[in-house]
């Protein structure tokens, strides 16, 4: 393996954000203080709780997926779209250095920074609300194949994209309003029936249901499928990904 070549993007794409700090760290971090604000401390109050767990604490692991879903699959599609905006990536594809190596360097940049940001976020919400992790290791292993599998698909999406306004469709359009829909501000049993079978057609629900078992132990799903769920959409992207580079779609034309 190139090692020193999947430093070279790994450290150009960090690079990249701590000269942006304000807005691929602080923002985030910000934007979800409000979160805490408006929903854990003002109607969090009026709120009971939610199979024993508060309002406050109950929002934290969905907030937390809300945000990484986000901000993996806009370091990631950016990260890529950049080279092929200013015609540098045919200098990387004409390099001694192959495509898992490609892969590895832009996706593990993104992957870094969201798990940054959700770690921020999760100190953040101490100053707000008391919560506890009951399963550590799980609760890694969701934050990390979470962000893996996310900047892979936003990997894929700075590959489709032609202009900077079509990097911003998927996740304004598709991620974040089925974040919103997949349980992160409630409890997909308080749905009535009918839309809770709709629900489970959702894949972010099984994605917030396992990180949130992982803090308190309750979930809407088993476990086991949320697992099944985060690794069956990582091999998907894996598979695109794959693709891409085997047939060069929209890389060398």
């Amino acid at each position: 393996m190139n090692l020193h070549a999947v430093r070279a993007i790994y450290r150009f794409e960090m690079a990249r954000t701590f000269r942006t700090l304000a807005e691929s760290i602080l923002a985030p971090v910000l934007t979800t203080s409000l979160y805490f604000v408006v929903f854990g401390a003002a109607i969090g109050g009026r709120m009971g709780e939610i199979e024993g767990v508060s309002y406050g604490a109950f929002i934290i692991p969905g907030l937390v997926m809300l945000s990484l879903l986000a901000e993996s699959v806009s370091n990631a599609s950016f990260g890529i779209y950049l080279p092929k905006w200013s015609g540098t990536i045919y200098e990387l594809l004409s390099a001694p250095v192959s495509t898992f190596e490609i892969v590895l360097g832009y996706v593990g940049a993104a992957a870094t920074k969201s798990v940054m940001l959700g770690v921020l976020i999760l100190i953040t919400a101490r100053f707000f609300v008391p919560y506890e992790i009951q399963h550590p290791v799980w609760m890694v292993g969701f934050l990390l194949l979470t962000a893996i599998s996310f900047s892979l698909f936003g990997f894929i999406i700075g590959v489709w994209a032609d202009s900077f306004q079509k990097l911003q469709v998927v996740p304004l359009m598709v991620v974040t309003p089925l974040t919103f829909l997949g349980g992160s501000f409630y409890s997909i049993h308080m749905l009535p029936p009918l839309w809770q079978k709709i629900a489970l057609f959702n894949p972010v629900v099984y994605l917030v249901s396992g990180f949130r078992w992982s803090f308190y132990g309750i979930s809407d799903v088993d476990p086991m499928l949320s697992v099944l769920a985060i690794l069956g959409f990582l091999a998907l992207c894996m598979g695109g990904i794959f693709w891409i580079f085997r047939t060069g779609y929209k890389l060398k034309a």
